[in-house]
């Protein structure tokens, strides 16, 4: 295959392509691991409103999957991971992440208990040489079992009820627990996980069934308003979760450039989830000297003044020092505040005086805003009801 060829590869399509290509009156798509994934149906503030007031339905076929199984996936995955995945118990799911020996993040996901000897790791990129060449010593098979999997993720403060009313009790669902329900002549699972911070459902399923459960689920879902989104509304929902993204908020270290542009989840507010106590893991010895020395980067929440969004805007230290980038930020509708995501350095944390210079287009003009940001406690939005157990009904 030549060069040219193969830049002219077309995206693939999900299982669910023939009604999200129906569904997408703007025709607006973008690629997601080789994929065509949508980025607005039609109106993304009517997505966005499905996701806060109804129920609301994404398209994760393109996420990446990976099985592993075998006699030693507990302690493989106990090696690769940060977390102690033999804690984890059989119908359960947890999210983790993976660093190099370095200590910096390669990537982060869930990973999902189908069996003693049987996990699911869904994650943003392809990691499979990585992941391999770890398995050196381990009684495992690992398989990229992507095109396998067909996914959808129902959110919203209506999605228990759109499930009840498709023929799946849930109510006795807790977060972060999987159950497999019968649905035609086999079977989907649901686990309660998502990615918009709120009450919500992932379902899996086979490629087979894609088409015939999207319309099973659509039906059921009508009379409370359910609607395809596409990832523009997702990411507003995700950024007042204070959720971050591969690629967006951090790079992962084995695509990074510049030596100085990884960052190690103790920089990235993800050291609650090592299990320092479970073993070696790969970047144990460079997470245990950092945990000694000090981080050098945070990953924080801001409240901005203002309606302006300053994503990919630079923070200022006593408005004249470099201190940080803004990496996600937006508007937030439920919470009528201007929130972000941020990488700050940790010396500039501890002055409080910060700082954020925002561009804003004004008839054709921009005009400079310096203006003060105060360090915000994330998740922005954490409404009871995506804890809560049996879900309201609404």
């Amino acid at each position: 295959m030549t060069a040219l060829t193969h830049f002219r590869t077309p995206l693939l399509q999900t299982p669910f392509h023939p009604r999200t290509s129906s569904a997408n009156l703007l025709n607006r798509w973008g690629p997601w691991g080789g994929y065509m994934t949508a980025l607005c149906f039609g109106d993304s503030d009517m997505e966005y409103t499905a996701i806060r007031n109804g129920a609301s339905v994404y398209d994760l076929c393109p996420m990446v999957k990976y099985r592993i199984t075998g006699r030693d996936a507990a302690a493989y995955l106990n090696r690769l991971t940060l977390r102690d995945a033999g804690k984890l118990t059989v119908g359960g799911v947890h999210y983790t992440a993976w660093t190099d020996d370095a200590g910096k993040l390669l990537d982060d996901g869930t990973l999902f208990r189908h069996g003693s000897e049987d996990y699911l790791i869904c994650c943003q990129e392809r990691h499979l040489p990585w992941f391999l060449d770890s398995a050196t010593g381990f009684d495992v098979q690992i398989a990229e079992v992507t095109e396998d999997i067909a996914a959808l993720s129902l959110q919203g403060p209506c999605s228990a009820t759109v499930l009840q009313a498709a023929g799946f009790d849930v109510q006795a669902l807790k977060p972060f627990r999987m159950a497999k329900f019968p649905f035609g002549k086999g079977e989907i699972t649901i686990s309660r996980t998502g990615f918009t911070g709120d009450l919500g459902y992932e379902l899996w399923l086979t490629p087979d069934q894609a088409l015939s459960f999207w319309d099973h689920l659509m039906a059921a879902g009508a009379p409370w308003g359910i609607r395809p989104i596409g990832t523009d509304a997702l990411d507003l929902a995700r950024i007042e979760a204070g959720f971050m993204i591969t690629n967006m908020d951090f790079i992962p270290a084995h695509q990074a450039l510049r030596e100085d542009r990884p960052r190690s989840p103790l920089e990235l507010g993800l050291g609650w989830m090592i299990d320092w106590q479970k073993g070696h893991f790969t970047g144990r010895r460079a997470l245990l000297a950092e945990r000694e020395k000090g981080s050098v980067w945070a990953l924080v929440g801001l409240d901005i003044p203002g309606n302006v969004s300053a994503e990919g805007s630079i923070l200022y230290h006593d408005k004249r020092v470099e201190a940080g980038m803004i990496t996600a930020a937006a508007w937030s509708p439920a919470l009528k505040a201007n929130v972000a995501i941020a990488q700050v350095e940790t010396r500039y944390l501890q002055k409080n005086d910060l700082w954020v210079e925002i561009y804003a287009l004004r008839e054709l003009q921009y005009a400079k805003l310096m203006l003060p940001v105060t360090v915000a406690e994330r998740p922005f939005f954490n409404p009871p009801r995506k804890r809560a157990t049996p879900p309201g009904r609404v």
